[in-house]
C-alpha cells in the first residue's frame, strides 16, 4: 500500500509498530490518511448501534457507539416526510406509508374479532390513547418545541385543537365504530384538556369518541381528584399504574377490552386487555415500570439499530427501528455523567474515562512521531480542531441549546471564553510540544471569534497555541476573505475543502512546510481529504458536521 512520501517515514514506522495502518482504541481511531488514498475510506461514522432505552448504554457504549443525534434528528425528518422546516409532509412520507400498512392488517381482524366477543357474550371495546395515536403531534414536537417539551406550549396546542389526525386512523375508528365495537380514550392528557381534546378528534373526522367513554388523568384541583379505582405505590401514579387500572375499571363495566392501541409501550402494559397494537413513535419515548408482579418482556423498545449518518434510514427503517431520540438524549447524558441538568461532570464520567483511555495511547505515539521527525528535520506538527477537541462543548450545547445550535448564543460564549478543556488534551498537546512538533489549531469559528478562542484555550491550560498557527475561517466581511489557496466546488466552502486545502497549505513553503504527522478531530469531516500523516478521531455523539 502506497503511504503519503514513503514506507520509510516515521508516520508508516508509528503506524505500522501500532499494527497497522488501523489503529483503534475505544471510540477513537487513529488512519494513516495519504492525501485520497483509499485508507480514507475509513473515516467513515457508525451504522450499527445498540442503545437501551432507559440511557444506561451511555455507561457501557463508546462514543462512537452511542446514535448522533443530529444524525437521529434527521433520520426522524426523512421518516415523517419533513423537509427542513420542522413540520410533517401530511399527503406522503415512510411514517403516513407505515401506518398505512399497520392499520390496514389490523382492520382485517376486526371482524373477528367483534364475532367472538359477541359469540362469548361479552362486550367488545377498543382503546386508543390520544397523542400519535389519534392525534398526531410531530409539528408541535419539532417545528415549536425542538424536541424540548414544554407542558405551557402543549397545553396552547391542545386548547386551540391544532393536531391533525393520525394517519389512517380515524378510518380505522370510524370502521370499528360501525361495527359495534365502543370506543374508549384512554389518555395523559388531564381533565382540564378533554374538552378541547374532544373538540379537535371531532374536528380532524373522528366521531367514535363522547365524554363518558374519554379517560383524562387528574389534575387534583377542585373535582378533579383520583379516582377510586385507581391505586398507586407512591404519590405520584405512573402511567402504566393510571392505564392499566383505567382499563381494569373499563372491563369491571361489563366491557371486554379486545384491543388496545397506543404509540408507547406504557400505554400498553399492565394487561387488561386481549391485544395490543404498538404503533410507530420516534420522537419521544414516555417510559413507565410496569404493575408489580407482572412481567411483560416482548411489551419493551427495541434496542439494536442501523442508522445512516445523513438520515437517509428514515426512508428505510420502520418506526421502531429509528433510535428514539429521548433515549438518545438520556445515553448522551449518561455517558457524559450529566445529572440532569445539562452540566457534564468535570470529573467522572465515561466520556472523561473514554478520553483518558484516548490521551494515554496517543502521548506516546504522538511524542514519538514528533520526537524523530524534529530529529530528522521534517519540521513536524500536529493538527487540532477547536470544538470538542481541545474545548468541550456539553454545557453550551444542551443546557443552554438544548441540542437546537443557535450560532448568536454560540458566538456569547465564544467571547465569553466559557469552555472548559476537553479531558487530558491539554496533556496530549504539551507532549507534543514538548517532543518538537508546532501546535497548529484549524477550526470552523470564524476569524471574528479567533482571539477569544486563543484566550479560552490559554485559559484552560493550552499552550503551543499562536495567532499564526491557528486558522480560523473568513467571514466575507472586509479583510476576513476566503484565502487564495482554498478553491471550493460551490460559493460556500465544505468543512472537508477549507479544512483539507488548509493542511495542504500547511504542509507547503507558504504555510511553513510543516509535516502534518497528526490530525486530531471530533467530526470525520475534520480528517477528511488528506493532509496529514494520521488522522484521530475523538467520540462526538452530540453534533454531526457532514
Amino acid at each position: 500500500m502506497k503511504l503519503k512520501k514513503s514506507m520509510t517515514t516515521i508516520a508508516a514506522i508509528a503506524a505500522l509498530t501500532l499494527g497497522g495502518t488501523l489503529i483503534s482504541a475505544s471510540s477513537a481511531q487513529a488512519w494513516t490518511d495519504p492525501g485520497h488514498s483509499s485508507t480514507g475510506t475509513l473515516l467513515q461514522p457508525r451504522t450499527q448501534f445498540v442503545m437501551a432505552p432507559d440511557g444506561s448504554s451511555g455507561k457501557t457504549q463508546s462514543g462512537e457507539g452511542i446514535p448522533n443525534i443530529d444524525s437521529v434528528k434527521k433520520t426522524i425528518a426523512t421518516y415523517y416526510g419533513d423537509p427542513g422546516t420542522g413540520i410533517a409532509n401530511k399527503t406522503t412520507s415512510p411514517y403516513i406509508s407505515e401506518m398505512s400498512r399497520i392499520m390496514t392488517a389490523q382492520a382485517r381482524t376486526l371482524d373477528s374479532i367483534y364475532r367472538t366477543a359477541i359469540y362469548q357474550g361479552k362486550k367488545p371495546a377498543i382503546v386508543f390513547d390520544a397523542d400519535d395515536t389519534t392525534l398526531m403531534t410531530y409539528d408541535m414536537e419539532v417545528a415549536d418545541m425542538h424536541f424540548t417539551f414544554s407542558p405551557a406550549e402543549q397545553d396552547v396546542w391542545v386548547q386551540d385543537q391544532r393536531f391533525p389526525a393520525t394517519p389512517s386512523m380515524v378510518a380505522f375508528v370510524e370502521t370499528a365504530k360501525k361495527m359495534g365495537f365502543t370506543i374508549f380514550g384512554l389518555t395523559g392528557r388531564n381533565d382540564d384538556q378533554k374538552a378541547a381534546t374532544l373538540g379537535n378528534l371531532q374536528k380532524v373526522g373522528y366521531t367514535a369518541f363522547a365524554p363518558d367513554t374519554f379517560y383524562t388523568k387528574w389534575t387534583g384541583v377542585g373535582a378533579s381528584q383520583q379516582p377510586s379505582y385507581v391505586t398507586c405505590a407512591m404519590a405520584k401514579c405512573t402511567t402504566v399504574e393510571f392505564k392499566a387500572q383505567t382499563r381494569k375499571h373499563i372491563e369491571s363495566l361489563g366491557y371486554d377490552i379486545t384491543l388496545n392501541v397506543g404509540d408507547q409501550w406504557s400505554d400498553l402494559q399492565g394487561g387488561y386487555a386481549d391485544r395490543i397494537l404498538k404503533l410507530p413513535n420516534p420522537t419521544y419515548y414516555l417510559p413507565s415500570a410496569d404493575l408489580p408482579g407482572v412481567s411483560e418482556p416482548l411489551l419493551t423498545p427495541r434496542t439494536r439499530f442501523v442508522m445512516a449518518p445523513d438520515g437517509s434510514s428514515g426512508a428505510t427503517q420502520s418506526g421502531e427501528g429509528i433510535p428514539n431520540i429521548d433515549s438518545v438524549k438520556s445515553t448522551l447524558a449518561t455517558y457524559y455523567g450529566d445529572p440532569g441538568t445539562g452540566i457534564a461532570s468535570k470529573t467522572a464520567s465515561p466520556y472523561i474515562s473514554e478520553m483518558t483511555s484516548i490521551v494515554k495511547r496517543e502521548i506516546p505515539r504522538v511524542t514519538a512521531l514528533c520526537t524523530v521527525a524534529s530529529k530528522r528535520h521534517q519540521n513536524p506538527a500536529i493538527v487540532l480542531d477547536a470544538d470538542d477537541t481541545n474545548l468541550m462543548t456539553y454545557d453550551m450545547e444542551v443546557a443552554d441549546m438544548h441540542y437546537t445550535f443557535s450560532p448568536a448564543e454560540q458566538d456569547v460564549w465564544v467571547h465569553d471564553q466559557r469552555f472548559p478543556a476537553t479531558p487530558g488534551m491539554v496533556s496530549l498537546v504539551s507532549a507534543a510540544q514538548s517532543a518538537g512538533c508546532t501546535i497548529v489549531g484549524l477550526t470552523g469559528r470564524n476569524d471574528d471569534q479567533k482571539a477569544a478562542t486563543l484566550a479560552n484555550l490559554a485559559k484552560v491550560g493550552f499552550t503551543g497555541f499562536t495567532a499564526a498557527n491557528y486558522y480560523t475561517k473568513w467571514t466575507g466581511v472586509g479583510a476576513s476573505q476566503q484565502p487564495s489557496y482554498i478553491t471550493c466546488a460551490t460559493a460556500k466552502c465544505s468543512t472537508v475543502e477549507y479544512k483539507s486545502q488548509t493542511r495542504a497549505h500547511i504542509e507547503s513553503p507558504a504555510g511553513g512546510g510543516y509535516d502534518v504527522v497528526a490530525n486530531y478531530g471530533d467530526q470525520f469531516s475534520d480528517l477528511l481529504g488528506g493532509h496529514a500523516d494520521s488522522a484521530v478521531k475523538l467520540p462526538n455523539p452530540t453534533y454531526y458536521l457532514p
